[in-house]
């Protein structure tokens, strides 16, 4: 059985997901901006702001051959890797600055480190949770040191097979870890809804024992909202405070007010997900009486008999069940029976 994973003070549920709030490059190289899209965060209802841990260096090398050029079709389609990163990278220097500010208005903190030193670098600080990104899933050094701090490990899976997803929970539990969150991920920016497959989250909790959420790159909530009826527990989507600001993850992120309706979406359809019950509600108790039963529809003489012309099945609900229709029929009124009289047995021979 998969183990209760806590994330700050917040147990991971499907009643209240957790909700992260990806930074990425949408700092723009701009601190008092990287500070407005923590506070934007908090006030949206998220629950963590994720900030990036690397060096164009440690990321990647500054080759310019095509292989190092950026994926064809995405948003930084014919940009070098290391000039990508250059622009995308969040300075080391801001981090405590970043870590501290979090703390102060009251939102969880953490990151992704892209290499070794990047867990070094991160150790320092008290992070809630560490996150490892689609494309390092296959890095099992970086895995094994970033397992190694105690910590929730979340690893998105977006271009992952089977063997891979294996080896990198082998490999945390080889480093004494088993707070395991599988993030369902498609790695193409924006993601198109065809591609996500979400039927796959209920498989992947089964498959491999492990608590599941959604790292999501589509435009709009459809996505993280569904993902939380198939009983994704995490969710991730990256946030600017406009897209119109532009940087290299600014046209797949959300700006804080769709954060936020993305936030309450999330919340209202884990309340009405509720639990498996036929039990009737307060409100369903008391509208029952306005349901259908067998009332007296054209007066009626003791003696005369009763028919489909001065019988029906009506709202509301206070004379006999419906179900005794046929019974009825043919047999005779004990009295005089008013239109709009409520049918009982005791008015029936």
């Amino acid at each position: 059985m998969k183990k209760e994973i806590k994330i700050g003070s917040k147990v991971l549920s499907s009643t209240s997901p957790y909700i992260i709030a990806e930074m990425s490059a949408n700092h723009l190289m701009d601190l008092e901006r990287a500070k407005a899209i923590i506070l934007a965060a908090r006030e949206s209802g998220a629950d963590a702001i994720k900030l990036q841990t690397y060096r164009p260096d440690t990321i990647t090398l500054d080759v310019h051959n095509e292989e190092f050029l950026c994926t064809p079709g995405s948003p930084w389609e014919g940009m070098n890797l290391f000039d990508l990163y250059k622009t995308a990278y969040t300075p080391w220097e801001w981090h405590e600055e970043l870590f501290n500010y979090a703390k102060e208005i009251g939102i969880d903190c953490f990151s992704t480190p892209f290499d070794l030193t990047a867990v070094d670098f991160l150790s320092q600080f008290d992070m809630p949770a560490v996150k490892i990104a689609s494309f390092e899933i296959n890095d099992i050094p970086l895995i094994e040191k970033a397992a190694k701090l105690g910590k929730p490990i979340i690893i998105s899976t977006g271009i992952a097979e089977i063997e891979d997803i294996n080896l990198a929970i082998e490999t945390c539990h080889k480093a004494g870890n088993d707070q395991i969150v599988l993030l369902k991920c498609i790695s193409s920016y924006p993601a198109p809804y065809s591609e996500f497959n979400l039927k796959t989250i209920p498989d992947m909790e089964d498959k491999f024992d492990c608590v599941i959420g959604i790292s999501d790159h589509s435009m709009g909530s459809i996505i993280p909202i569904s993902a939380v009826t198939l009983g994704a527990t995490v969710i991730e989507k990256h946030m600017t405070l406009k897209r119109a600001d532009g940087g290299p993850d600014g046209s797949f992120s959300m700006e804080p007010q769709e954060f936020k309706a993305m936030v309450d979406d999330v919340h209202n359809i884990c309340q009405a997900l509720g639990e498996v019950t036929y039990e009737l509600t307060d409100k369903q108790k008391n509208a029952r009486p306005r349901s259908r039963s067998l009332y007296v529809s054209a007066d009626i003489k003791a003696g005369e008999s009763f028919s489909e012309n001065n019988i029906k099945s009506v709202r509301p609900g206070y004379g006999l069940h419906t179900k005794y229709y046929y019974d009825i029929l043919g047999k005779k009124a004990k009295c005089d029976l008013k239109m709009g009289t409520a049918l009982k047995w005791d008015y029936i021979e």
